[in-house]
């Protein structure tokens, strides 16, 4: 906080910081992979809270996979508190097929979000990757270990997936405290 003292037309305006404190869930959709994460953000400062993944089995139905999907976001919503949510946005690489499965998982995410009153937003991995690394072709191991690095952890536990739903919940973060700073008067 700067103080302004009497100096007649040239004295500044007193500026009060303040950065919101929140909780934002990071999600990597996936039919047979999906990860989570959620970091606690408070004015540029975050740490883990909590990071999995749910894992379906590939010899049950879409609707089963979905569905157990759909219970299993349900079930981290109503274990911990959320106020933001960002999830990876869908793109056509060369499977299509994989592609319309991560939709489809994409869409029941955001649908249990929204049934929450959770805001969501969708990243690319390119803009994820910048925000967390300033590189947008950052690959894998180099999103984990400045995950790790950012988040004080000694190392991201699990697969791929569980780092780049942290890196998803940071890149949300960052946004959000950029945002605020250039809101500020």
């Amino acid at each position: 906080m700067r103080e302004a003292r009497d100096r007649g037309p040239f004295a500044t305006r007193q500026i009060q910081l303040h950065f919101e404190h929140m909780f934002v869930l990071g999600v990597d959709p996936g039919i047979t992979r999906t990860g989570y994460g959620i970091i606690e953000s408070r004015g540029g400062t975050e740490r883990a809270v909590v990071a999995g993944v749910i894992r379906t089995d590939p010899q049950r139905s879409a609707a089963e996979r979905l569905a157990e999907i759909r219970f299993d976001i349900e079930s981290v919503i109503s274990e911990h508190r959320i106020d933001a949510a960002a999830i990876e946005q869908v793109f056509v690489n060369r499977n299509r097929g994989t592609a319309v499965a991560v939709a489809r998982a994409s869409g029941v995410i955001m649908a249990v979000l929204a049934e929450h009153g959770i805001s969501v937003a969708e990243y690319t991995p390119s803009q994820v990757k910048m925000a967390v690394t300033g590189s947008g072709s950052a690959d894998k191991q180099q999103l984990a270990a400045v995950v790790a690095m950012r988040l004080a952890l000694s190392k991201v536990e699990g697969p791929a997936d569980v780092a780049d739903a942290l890196g998803i919940a940071l890149c949300h973060a960052q946004h959000q405290f950029i945002a605020t700073v250039e809101a500020m008067p």
